[in-house]
């Protein structure tokens, strides 16, 4: 069986209620539920989500020692945490799968949030779907894995 990461940084454990006219009304238990329906047989999701920089750069070690596919949510992070893109970088560069994901388009709001440090290391980015993002990104992963 193996398994996929699912990494979501600050904040996306208000999902539900913070601006549900941004995110949506779906918490990360319905965000779970969904991925579990997505995964092909025999994957795991190991959804994670953390408000600490250092426990989602621990995360991205981990994936790397494991070799697991990564789905990111840097959340906030995104825009200038260069500690999470060298994390991020060591994924991508032992050939593994790093996807940045967001569920609003970044690009659609605020100017600063124009700007991510992650997205030039990630196999991909997908944004603007809502929780879809994440299933798109799932299916991309499923497919570059057969």
């Amino acid at each position: 069986m193996s398994s996929i990461l699912v990494l979501n940084g600050p904040n996306l454990g208000r999902l539900g209620s913070r601006e549900p006219d941004v995110y949506g009304s779906g918490t990360l238990d319905d965000l779970l539920e969904q991925l579990d329906r997505d995964a092909a047989p025999g994957v795991t999701i190991d959804l994670r989500q953390t408000d600490d920089e250092a426990e989602l750069i621990g995360w991205l070690h981990e994936a790397v020692d494991t070799a697991t596919p990564v789905i990111l949510n840097p959340a906030a992070f995104t825009h200038y945490s260069y500690a999470l893109r060298d994390a991020a970088a060591l994924v991508t560069k032992a050939g593994l799968i790093l996807i940045e994901v967001h569920i609003s388009n970044p690009h659609s709001r605020e100017e600063f949030r124009h700007n991510s440090v992650i997205s030039a290391i990630a196999t991909g980015v997908i944004a603007g779907f809502g929780f879809d993002s994440y299933s798109l990104a799932l299916d991309a992963i499923n497919r570059k894995l057969g």
